[in-house]
């Protein structure tokens, strides 16, 4: 279906700053509304329940997956998470942007269903620089991290398949061109025509 509102999907290997810097858009930003994920994991930090994710254990896991309650769900450093399908589709029906933060699987995932999906991959400078702010975070052990920086690989490798590529190594710049990305994406012919038919049709344009 061709939906009023724009669906930004953001995806990076771990430590590369993703979730920094879309939670410094939306404040920015508050026309720009999150996903919220279900996940298996446990929660991280400061993280909270129906804020950061949802967390759910393996059995509810599989029972939404039994009900087809996932867009998309993927396997993600040991873990599972997905995206609620209703959620997604009320609030782009209605005209709102909404991005999600999710793994690159569940990227490609949400851009076979909707092919107006914007994926955008955020690049460490380095695997060296990347290592180095996952040790800072303190939250993993010598093994997870030495897993992660595996997945990084891989991960990093799909960048070539997404619409935009940002470059996280001065997060001022990065969050710029995170911003420049959104705005121009509204100003889309195909988008503005959906956010403004009534304009459209009064200039009559098809």
């Amino acid at each position: 279906m061709d939906y009023p509102g724009n669906l930004f999907v953001v995806a990076a290997p771990s430590g590369a700053g993703k979730s920094s810097l879309v939670k410094a858009l939306r404040e920015l930003d508050s026309e720009v509304m999150p996903s919220i994920s279900h996940t298996t994991r446990a929660p991280r930090g400061q993280e909270k329940q129906g804020r950061e994710y949802y967390f759910v254990s393996d059995t509810e896991f599989d029972t939404m997956i039994a009900q087809n309650a996932f867009l998309e769900w993927a396997h993600v450093h040991g873990h599972r998470s997905g995206t609620s399908r209703t959620a997604i589709e009320a609030k782009i029906a209605d005209g709102g942007d909404v991005i999600l933060e999710i793994d690159y699987q569940g990227a490609f995932q949400i851009k076979r269903l909707f092919s107006n999906a914007i994926l955008i991959f955020i690049l460490p400078p380095s695997l060296e620089e990347l290592r180095a702010r996952i040790e800072r975070r303190g939250e993993d052990s010598p093994e997870k991290i030495e897993l992660r920086m595996v997945n990084a690989r891989t991960e990093i490798a799909q960048a070539q398949d997404f619409d935009f590529v940002i470059i996280n190594e001065l997060f001022e710049r990065a969050l710029f061109d995170l911003k420049a990305i959104i705005h121009a994406q509204r100003l889309k012919y195909a988008a503005q025509r959906r956010r403004r038919a009534s304009t459209f049709q009064a200039l009559n344009l098809s």
